[in-house]
């Protein structure tokens, strides 16, 4: 499999042949704004970083850190421009996932089981960092003849393990809270609040002067201590975060309409421009989609 040097690249490859794409990634590619995509992400640090905000989440990232993203989580890294950023990201589709799972094993079980507090971060020991990096490896290196077999038997034992892993965590851990000392980072709690205030209320209308109101700051603070904490803008963040919804009513077997109003969008033509940028197809051919 060739090893790809951009994650749009990745994504778009993915979502193209329905199966897995690897790419390695240095600070070259500037990072995406608040985003989400049709696929599972696999993000894996080698040289850390500053911080990861994962729907309404912190976390900082240490060489070794893995996260577990699934396609309704919008997602962002930030303040790694000026910095040295090695990592490898594997995006995967869905359905590649699904097919490859048996009765007694369910490979989609890290990206699809989503308690209120589960982590998205796994910190992998140095054995663990040496199994992933031989998995992956072993799947760019395979040429020649039975070279797919190859790759997605790898494919298949690094996910095990992956699900393995998780599932050790998720039971032997309790439930853990944003990291709250990010390297090199102070921690906002203002911010932390603004989140948390944004995701309970989602679904109603929210504007920069509603959050003014709610924590007593004044429009243009509140706007620059987000902006400097997260990376994005409020508008960007809620759009994104709706979007999310929209995209998990519909796959559910939501109408539009539904996913509409529930998503916490005020006007149609708003939730159909922006979702249609965002996914890359109208809400109405992504509910299609989701049902077949």
């Amino acid at each position: 499999m060739e090893e790809l040097t951009s994650c749009r690249q990745a994504i778009e490859n993915c979502l193209a042949t329905h199966t897995f794409s690897i790419a390695h990634l240095y600070k070259e590619e500037k990072a995406m704004d608040m985003h989400i995509h049709d696929c599972y992400e696999l993000y894996y640090s080698i040289s850390g970083g500053r911080q990861f905000l994962i729907d309404n989440r912190f976390y900082s990232i240490a060489p070794g850190d893995l996260f577990i993203i699934n396609q309704y989580e919008s997602h962002k890294l930030t303040q790694i421009d000026s910095c040295v950023h090695e990592r490898i990201v594997l995006s995967i589709h869905p359905e590649y996932l699904k097919s490859l799972s048996s009765t007694e094993t369910d490979l989609d079980y890290c990206f699809s089981y989503r308690q209120s507090e589960v982590t998205h971060k796994l910190s992998l020991s140095r054995e663990q960092q040496k199994r992933f990096l031989y998995f992956i490896d072993k799947i760019i290196s395979a040429k020649g003849y039975a070279h797919d077999i190859i790759e997605r038997a790898a494919f298949m034992e690094l996910i095990a393990m992956i699900n393995s892993l998780f599932k050790t965590f998720c039971r032997k851990q309790p439930a853990k809270a944003p990291d709250k000392e990010l390297a090199g980072y102070k921690y906002n709690h203002q911010v932390d609040d603004i989140l948390s205030y944004i995701n309970r209320n989602i679904a109603n209308p929210i504007t920069i002067d509603t959050l003014a109101g709610e924590f007593f700051l004044s429009e243009s603070y509140i706007c620059r201590i987000f902006k400097s904490a997260t990376g994005t803008t409020i508008n960007k963040y809620i759009t994104a975060r709706r979007i999310s919804i929209a995209k998990a009513l519909l796959n559910e077997g939501a109408s539009v309409n539904e996913a509409f109003e529930k998503s916490g969008f005020s006007d149609y033509s708003n939730f159909f421009k922006a979702f249609t940028k965002a996914v890359g197809i109208s809400p109405k051919k992504y509910a299609g989609l989701s049902v077949s």
